[in-house]
């Protein structure tokens, strides 16, 4: 019961860890950070099982990880306001072609890094995005300006 406990404590603390990192160190690690990620994990494993080597503790630690997944899965998918709490939400960057300094700053991106991204998306230039939007897993969605229009009905009739 013990790593039960330990691995519940350690889920809720790098769950919220990983709520203060932000979306977009999320997204984009360096291999620096990988690394560190790995090391964080074993110190998590370290902290939870301490010295119970065995099969079971391990299994204990790794199902109650699935248990809270599983579960903060589910309280998201019923309640949405939960979901916005648990997964955050898309954040708009660019809105016709001008940026948006406030929400850049809420998420530490710098224009460098959005104009990065644009390229990697194959858009030269802020005026021709019609929005952008950090997405809650830490990825920039682009849409063009005239890629928004709506669809014909023409559009949907089979071939």
């Amino acid at each position: 019961m013990d790593i039960v406990i330990r691995a519940s404590v350690m889920f809720a603390i790098l769950f919220g860890l990983l709520r203060l990192m932000g979306k977009r160190e999320l997204g984009q690690m360096t291999p620096f950070e990988l690394v560190m990620l790995v090391v964080l994990g074993d110190l998590i494993q370290q902290g939870i099982t301490h010295n119970d080597f065995s099969l079971t503790g391990a299994t204990l630690a790794i199902a109650t990880f699935a248990f809270w997944a599983s579960v903060l899965g589910w309280v998201s998918y019923r309640w949405p306001r939960a979901e916005r709490a648990i997964e955050g939400e898309p954040r708009v960057l660019i809105r016709d072609g001008a940026l948006i300094e406030a929400n850049m700053k809420r998420d530490r991106l710098t224009r460098r890094e959005l104009e990065s991204e644009m390229r990697l998306a194959g858009i030269a230039h802020v005026r021709d995005v019609a929005w952008a939007i950090l997405e809650p897993e830490g990825r920039i969605s682009f849409i063009r300006r005239g890629d928004g229009e709506p669809a014909k009905a023409e559009d949907a009739r089979p071939a």
